[in-house]
């Protein structure tokens, strides 16, 4: 096992951009209360149980439940940690005709004519295969401050690189 180390201090220590859009931030809120106001306590119960039938140096349950409940208090520490370190981008930002975080936009292939649709979001809402692509992504590094009809080239590592042409840029409405 190896020494524990601080991820703030660890140059290694993937850097995480503070955003989050109003929806991301009640999800993983929650998620939060979930965990700890269904999760512990069922967890909590099941390791008592476990704890209850003797010796527990050899009892599977009392071993994985506590291991369990371990991760999810764990979880919920990050998340404490998460939801207070975070910002809530609840505002369009001065310049709507260009890209910045919250934008839907809308991505046309110079070659091949193929449209796709991002929104840009934080790191800990971002889900590729619904769109939704983290505000640190080196993709999304390209678009920002983009407007429209830019173009913006994707590298792809074993064939041609990708040029995309901004074509509609929107921002929800958060009132």
């Amino acid at each position: 096992m190896s020494r524990w180390r601080d991820p703030s201090k660890d140059p290694r220590a993937e850097h995480k951009t503070n955003l989050i859009t109003p929806a991301g931030y009640e999800r993983l809120k929650s998620t939060r209360e979930w965990l700890w106001r269904v999760k512990h306590p069922e967890l909590a119960q099941k390791v008592n149980e476990a704890a209850a039938n003797g010796d527990r140096s050899e009892n599977a349950d009392y071993t994985y439940n506590k291991r369990e409940l371990n991760r999810t208090l764990s979880r919920i520490r990050y998340l404490d940690i998460r939801l207070d370190a975070l910002q809530v981008v609840d505002r369009l930002p001065a310049d709507p005709g260009k890209i910045y975080f919250g934008a839907l936009v809308t991505l046309e292939d110079e070659d091949t004519g193929a449209e796709a649709h991002y929104r840009i979001v934080g790191p800990d809402e971002a889900d590729a295969s619904k769109g939704a692509l983290s505000i640190d992504a080196p993709f999304v590094r390209q678009l920002l401050g983009k407007g429209l009809d830019d173009i913006v080239t994707q590298p792809q590592g074993e064939g041609p690189d990708i040029s995309w042409i901004i074509t509609a840029i929107q921002y929800p409405d958060f009132h």
